[in-house]
């Protein structure tokens, strides 16, 4: 009896596993290169809470855009700023009433040396450096931003001529960290643990000098049918991915 009783609970726990197995789903995600490291803790928390899983793809929310027009097989947008998913949005790319402003980036002037960037940015005005590097403005909200600040700062003449281009936030990083540029601006995300720069110097951008960085997500079409997809844009305002967000030093928008 026992047995009988025991082949039958295992039968049923097999059918449950097999039935989670067949309704967990995956989702395509692009995402903006500055939003990788939080992004990727929050896909684990997402997995263990649901079952589904988020495939990542990083990058330059420009370039993204124009991979979307053009067919791309992405399901949610998590863009660096609000015009990309806009644009989308404008042009039937997205389902309806699905976009929203995830986080609030914060932009910091970076050296991976230590002591090097002073914590009022001085060191553009001042400072010998023979490059800094920044995203491409046209393609990366962050380099954007940078562009502004420079100009903000009157620096515009005497900076202009020793900027170099990453492609993408993540490029940009590269460049300052193998020291083909001694500074330049990066995202605070890709530089922050434990509530301090992590490494090298830098000086927080002050909000007032640039445009906010708000940080926008949206399911695309091909995502609407995507139980994944809906379940990891519920996800993104969930107290357990505002939680890791904000130890990457992003403000929530309210």
């Amino acid at each position: 009896m026992f047995k009988k009783h025991l082949i039958h609970w295992l039968a049923l726990l097999s059918l449950a596993l097999v039935s989670n197995s067949l309704l967990a789903a995956t989702t395509l995600v692009a995402v903006a290169a500055n939003f990788s490291k939080p992004m990727t803790e929050i896909a684990t928390e997402f997995e263990k809470t649901t079952g589904h899983s988020a495939k990542l793809s990083f990058g330059s929310s420009g370039k993204f855009v124009s991979q979307m027009e053009n067919g791309a097989p992405f399901e949610i947008f998590l863009s660096a700023d609000e015009s990309g998913p806009e644009k989308l949005e404008q042009s039937g790319f997205t389902v309806s009433g699905t976009r929203f402003v995830y986080a609030l980036g914060k932009l910091v002037l970076w050296s991976a040396t230590d002591n090097y960037v002073d914590g009022q940015g001085k060191v553009l005005s001042n400072g010998t450096f023979k490059h800094i590097a920044i995203a491409d403005p046209k393609l990366a909200p962050y380099g954007a931003a940078a562009v502004e600040v420079i100009k903000n700062l009157n620096l515009s003449d005497k900076l202009k001529p020793l900027l170099v281009q990453g492609e993408n936030i993540a490029q940009t990083q590269q460049f300052i960290s193998t020291g083909n540029a001694e500074v330049g601006f990066v995202a605070l995300s890709q530089v922050y643990e434990n509530g301090k720069i992590s490494s090298g110097s830098g000086w927080i951008v002050p909000n007032q000098l640039h445009a906010p960085i708000r940080q926008s997500a949206v399911l695309l079409n091909l995502g609407a049918e995507n139980p994944a997809a809906q379940a990891l844009l519920s996800f993104l305002k969930s107290a357990t991915a505002k939680a890791i967000i904000s130890r990457y030093g992003y403000d929530l928008a309210q």
